[in-house]
């Protein structure tokens, strides 16, 4: 009997730094969001994060408010049927949302529902910790000093965490808890999960600016393909099986929106770069994510998949990042039109 269990072969993929720590993450990951404890149940959610795992991807991701709690249910069940060594995989959840309860303390970021929050996602989990634990969205409604507080009690005192970070925060807010934590000797975060991809650019790119260069910060970014825009499934209506069509509630105003001039002009551009990538070998899809990727800012990609072979076939993006030479990201840029314009500097940049 070997002395040290290992299960994990990294394949061909590329692993990043977690921002400023020593933590590596896979730049591709496998997140539960409006999939796993949703629509998808049982052993299909184990096939999934196999797959996953099965092409070096070592980052799970999932929160207390994905199918009110089931996705951590389903996640959790998945991960102690792999049984994989729990050293060889990174997971995160994230707290703020709860899980559709009304008792007020439930939800939001006091010192309580962050102790709290994270201890009920464990024992959904079925997990003594979790890696990442993430403040889903800000909470005006506790004193910044509270929410860093409680962050440092579950990894510093409680061990329910190493790492803590942050969701759709602004730039500000993330310098503000960064800044509290290092007067007060607290624990600061380290990593944002913002939304990005060739349509969502300007906060990425130009307001998180500043502490990419100031602290490193680390991103796990969610919504690379724009929730399937990237894929070309859209360009010809809404397919009865995709994600605009099966969750019609949460996106009521994208759906609208595809159908307006601002909309057609995207399926456009994704005609367009769908172009691009059967060039270069890949699929519209694989060229998306390669592109967010591409950029030196993003830690890991955030993947949704129904079914293992979706992920298959975004790990291909992988192929196609050595292809992304200068040229053909300026060819794509051409095509987006949507560079956002950096912050002025005065001509007083280093």
């Amino acid at each position: 009997m070997s002395a040290v269990e290992s299960k994990f072969d990294p394949k061909d993929m590329i692993f990043r730094h977690l921002g400023p720590t020593g933590l590596k993450v896979s730049v591709l990951s496998l997140g539960g969001w409006l999939t796993y404890g949703g629509s998808q149940k049982g052993n299909i959610v184990k096939e999934c994060l196999e797959t996953a795992w099965n092409h070096g991807i070592n980052f799970f991701d999932t929160a207390e408010v994905y199918a009110n709690g089931q996705s951590e249910v389903e996640m959790g069940q998945a991960l102690k049927e792999l049984a994989w060594p729990r050293d060889e995989y990174v997971l995160s959840t994230k707290v703020f949302f709860g899980t559709g309860r009304k008792e007020p303390n439930t939800r939001g970021l006091s010192r309580k529902h962050v102790v709290e929050g994270l201890k009920s996602s464990l024992k959904r989990l079925q997990q003594p910790y979790v890696d990442i634990v993430l403040a889903h969205r800000p909470d005006v409604g506790t004193p910044m000093r509270e929410v860093v507080e409680g962050f440092t009690q579950v990894i510093r005192n409680l061990n329910l965490a190493y790492y803590w970070g942050t969701s759709e925060w602004s730039a500000t807010q993330i310098m503000e808890a960064t800044l509290i934590a290092d007067k007060y000797n607290l624990i600061a975060p380290v990593v944002e999960q913002p939304q990005y991809n060739a349509f969502h650019r300007q906060r990425f790119e130009v307001e998180y600016a500043p502490i990419f260069e100031q602290f490193g910060y680390g991103t796990t970014i969610w919504s690379p393909l724009a929730s399937g825009l990237l894929t070309g499934k859209y360009n010809e209506g809404i397919p009865e099986d995709s994600r605009f069509a099966t969750n019609k509630a949460f996106f009521e105003s994208t759906i609208k929106a595809l159908k307006e001039e601002e909309g057609q002009q995207k399926i456009a551009k994704v005609r367009k770069l769908t172009d691009v990538a059967t060039r270069l070998g890949g699929t519209v899809a694989s060229l998306s994510i390669a592109w967010c990727i591409k950029n030196e800012n993003v830690s890991t990609v955030i993947l949704g998949a129904s079914k293992p072979e979706q992920i298959a076939e975004n790990c291909k993006a992988l192929q196609l990042l050595p292809k992304l030479t200068p040229e053909v990201l300026d060819e794509i840029e051409k095509i987006l039109d949507n560079k956002p314009a950096p912050s002025p500097d005065y001509g007083r940049k280093r």
